[in-house]
């Protein structure tokens, strides 16, 4: 058994280089085409060969999504568009659409396909039409439990992994297939343009059936029958490794820096925590700490184990206690003077955690704070992006992020 790979999200190229740093074993991107987040910042052509090259400079991998289900106009150019990827060095495509399959067979055989979530490919004969299509990995459909992941493993050749999502948003439809958005704003899920609209508030009447009930839980503010709880997986990290995925993914292309550097932090600590010794595997809080500090609903462990009335709760908003308040960019050990980016505002005397790779978060507090480039004392840092200095006799480190409790 191979150990399994940690796969992180990467909206832009910054968040790219937070993942990797953060523990990430290869992340998935958007490219100019075909991806189905269209608003997301996305990659340019130069922006993957960056990424490509951060990534493969550390070992790590990039692949790049092309999973919308193509109309026909959506077909002029993917030839080309395909070569230019495989120019790039990336690792491999991820697609939902046979078409996509069939002219990446044509123009690039050697290419490494992946087959989206959205293909919803919920058993083992269906993966393995997929493998004998060329598929060298399956992104299983969400609404699979363990049971049936079992199954499909073992009726599998060896070499056709298995990927699946353990964290992230999840969608009330199935495998993300939905038409809601479209129908209601004319925005196409399908096509990586979703309003989210299964979030919006609702009142549901049926006026012609009076005696036949939908178990619907609502209050005052109303209720949300469609809005889905965000799926945690961190407490089922030895079940995930045993059921045969190879690949952890973890959901998030629009999330902030802030998401991707805490969840592939716990993430990495724990698999790696399991697997250097599983007999005695212990779960540490510190890890369900760092995801309840970053924007999330609700947890809940999705269908795995053939639950799904966590499906519904009463309202629709994230839950948002913490910020992040700054990057330290440098540390003179000399003089004990950090220099920090800012990215929310941030005080004088304010206490404020660290976020590193591969330690324990702690705390600091902000001392002499100085703002550099007007050459002064200053009490507040409240300039977006603003260089500022700080006493702190704790070492810090380049890319150590700062994030602090909101106020209540």
């Amino acid at each position: 058994m191979r150990k399994p790979e940690i796969l992180a999200p990467a909206g832009n190229l910054e968040k790219l280089k937070i993942a990797i740093n953060f523990g990430a074993d290869a992340v998935y991107i958007g490219g100019s085409k075909l991806n189905l987040r269209a608003f997301s910042d996305n990659f340019t052509n130069e922006e993957i060969a960056e990424g490509v090259k951060y990534c493969h400079d550390r070992g790590k991998k990039v692949y790049v999504t092309m999973n919308v289900f193509p109309r026909n106009y959506d077909l002029t150019g993917l030839e080309e568009y395909i070569k230019e990827l495989v120019a790039l060095n990336i690792d491999a495509i991820i697609v939902s659409d046979p078409s996509i399959i069939v002219v990446a067979k044509e123009v690039a055989p050697n290419l490494e396909i992946h087959l989206s979530t959205q293909a919803n490919t919920v058993n083992w004969k269906a993966a393995k039409f997929w493998y004998e299509q060329g598929v060298q990995r399956v992104v299983l459909a969400r609404e699979l439990t363990f049971n049936e992941i079992h199954t499909i493993r073992e009726n599998l050749p060896d070499d056709c992994e298995l990927e699946a999502f353990v964290h992230g948003s999840m969608c009330i439809s199935y495998s993300g297939r939905c038409l809601i958005s479209n129908y209601m704003l004319g925005r196409d899920p399908n096509k990586g343009l979703c309003a989210n609209a299964c979030r919006f508030k609702y009142s549901l009447v049926e006026e012609t059936r009076p005696n036949e009930y939908y178990p619907v839980i609502e209050d005052d503010k109303g209720t949300y029958i469609m809005n889905s709880k965000d799926l945690c997986m961190i407490h089922h990290i030895p079940e995930m490794v045993k059921s045969g995925v190879y690949s952890f993914k973890i959901e998030g292309r629009m999330k902030s820096e802030f998401y991707v550097a805490s969840v592939v932090k716990s993430y990495r600590e724990a698999l790696d925590s399991y697997w250097q010794d599983p007999d005695n595997y212990k779960f540490k809080q510190e890890w369900m700490d760092n995801l309840l500090k970053v924007s999330h609903r609700p947890y809940h462990t999705g269908f795995f184990f053939g639950k799904s009335g966590e499906q519904n709760y009463e309202q629709s908003s994230y839950i948002r206690d913490y910020d992040i308040v700054g990057y330290v960019q440098d540390y003179d050990h000399e003089t004990k003077t950090a220099i920090i980016m800012q990215k929310n505002r941030i005080f004088e005397d304010d206490e404020v955690e660290v976020l590193r790779a591969n330690t324990k978060n702690f705390n600091i507090k902000l001392k002499d704070m100085y703002d550099i480039e007007k050459n002064k004392n200053i009490d507040v840092a409240n300039r977006a992006q603003m260089i500022f200095s700080i006493k702190v006799d704790t070492p810090l480190k380049a890319k150590d992020m700062l994030i602090k409790a909101k106020k209540c």
